[in-house]
């Protein structure tokens, strides 16, 4: 009884001693934040369009060798003019934003973390590193396991015609692929956040592991651009995995168990 009210106390003097911020504070905080992130995000936009051609050979490349394999014609077409130009500034702002994703992202942090209490800011660097390793991650392996793999079975399916296929489709296929599979393998971030919050708990998702798994294959099944079995495994495999993984750092970071183990500590 008297831990909890040293706690309460403990609790009410951190509130305390927040630093607070008016509305108009939040504003200009906010405006400056959005300025900083804006002006890294073209300085990065800048570095890209230099290599921009090397950047789409590289995006390029997963197709090249589908069609190669296949005996096709190694050649995209567009259909408008302004269709290259227009598509290379579109790579360049992405890649623009993914090289000055760790800067914006410690923007965004700067801007929420007055609101937060000093033993939670720790969670600033292992945040950052790990949301940025786990999408580099999952767009590495879609890269290079799921987009070859559905774009071989995709041209080797559709042989017998002659294929016209367009920078803008083939882009958007590309971005649809790389970066689901990025946000996919966020998985274990979120999960980290809803645990931290004590909205789930590892107990429940393992309980309900087999359901997740259903869930898992009907998502695979919706955004595997093929219709065999054998692209879908391979997109529902890693979010298996990282389900798993995720029934740990839910384990780890909820309330009750955190408890526990001070408890435990203090025994």
């Amino acid at each position: 009884m008297f831990e909890t009210a040293a706690e309460t106390s403990g609790d009410e003097h951190k509130r305390d001693s927040m630093p607070t911020m008016g509305f108009l504070d939040h504003l200009e905080e906010l405006r400056r934040r959005l300025v900083y992130s804006i002006a890294a995000v073209a300085v990065g936009f800048c570095a890209c369009w230099w290599k921009v051609e090397k950047i789409y050979d590289i995006m390029q490349r997963p197709i090249m060798d589908a069609l190669r394999a296949n005996g096709m014609s190694e050649k995209l077409v567009y259909l408008n003019p302004t269709e290259p130009f227009n598509l290379y500034l579109k790579i360049a702002a992405l890649a623009g934003l993914f090289l000055t994703s760790p800067f914006v992202l410690y923007q965004v942090w700067m801007f929420i973390s007055p609101g937060l209490y000093r033993n939670e800011k720790r969670y600033v660097v292992p945040f950052m590193v790990s949301t940025i390793a786990l999408f580099s991650a999952g767009g590495y392996f879609g890269y290079r396991v799921v987009y070859p793999q559905a774009l071989g079975f995709l041209i080797h399916f559709g042989r017998q015609f002659q294929p016209m296929i367009t920078i803008g489709e083939y882009t958007s296929l590309f971005l649809s692929i790389i970066l689901g599979m990025g946000l996919i393998f966020e998985m274990p971030i979120l999960i980290f956040f809803l645990a931290l919050m004590g909205i789930v708990t590892a107990g429940f998702m393992w309980k309900n592991f087999r359901y997740a798994i259903l869930l898992i294959f009907i998502v695979a099944a919706i955004v595997t651009p093929t219709p065999d079995v054998l692209n879908m495994c391979i997109f529902a495999a890693p979010m298996v995995a990282l389900y798993a993984f995720s029934i740990g750092i839910a384990w780890l970071v909820h309330p009750k168990q955190r408890r526990a183990r001070k408890e435990k500590q203090a025994a």
